[in-house]
């Protein structure tokens, strides 16, 4: 009878239910392969263009030198308007120049009081609290500019400078 039981314990032992130590090494080197084999197997090779561009210099693109315009600064007479729509107890002064070339310059005066009159309309539907904002007056000066462009022509005007501002 003792033999009996001393078989079944060695029957009964338990089993390792996993794949192991080694199995799982031989997984993770298989995935390593496969990835690396989907990687180089399917990238598209260099092209003669690509290899090419390898190869070639760099070489520094320099930039061609802007001419320099010759520019005539023309003073408009001073714009004093009102501002705001209560009361008018404010009011903006400005006096301006357009910034042409020195050959459109003489195109100017003869239509100065058709640019302050755009001007003017401009000016008026601005609101107070506008002039109170610092980015403000650089959408200003492209809307004058816009309206000188109307104005003169387009492409005469090449900028319109603020040489004077008073806001009271």
């Amino acid at each position: 009878m003792s033999d009996k039981p001393e078989a079944k314990s060695e029957e009964e032992a338990p089993s390792s239910g996993g794949i192991g130590m080694m199995g799982l090494l031989v997984l993770g080197l298989a995935c390593a392969a496969t990835s690396f084999a989907s990687v180089y197997f399917l990238a598209p090779a260099p092209t003669v263009a690509e290899a090419a561009t390898v190869e070639a210099e760099y070489v520094p693109v320099e930039k061609p030198e802007k001419k320099k315009k010759d520019l005539a600064y023309t003073e408009v007479q001073e714009i004093l308007i009102t501002v705001g729509s209560a009361p008018a107890t404010r009011y903006l002064k400005m006096q301006l120049a357009v910034a042409t070339d020195k050959d459109d310059a003489k195109k100017i005066k003869p239509l100065e009081t058709q640019l302050i009159d755009a001007f003017l309309l401009y000016l008026r539907s601005v609101e107070l609290k506008d002039f109170e904002d610092p980015a403000f007056y650089k959408h200003m000066r492209e809307q004058l500019g816009r309206r000188a462009d109307l104005v003169l022509g387009d492409g005469i005007v090449e900028g319109v400078l603020i040489t004077e501002f008073l806001l009271r």
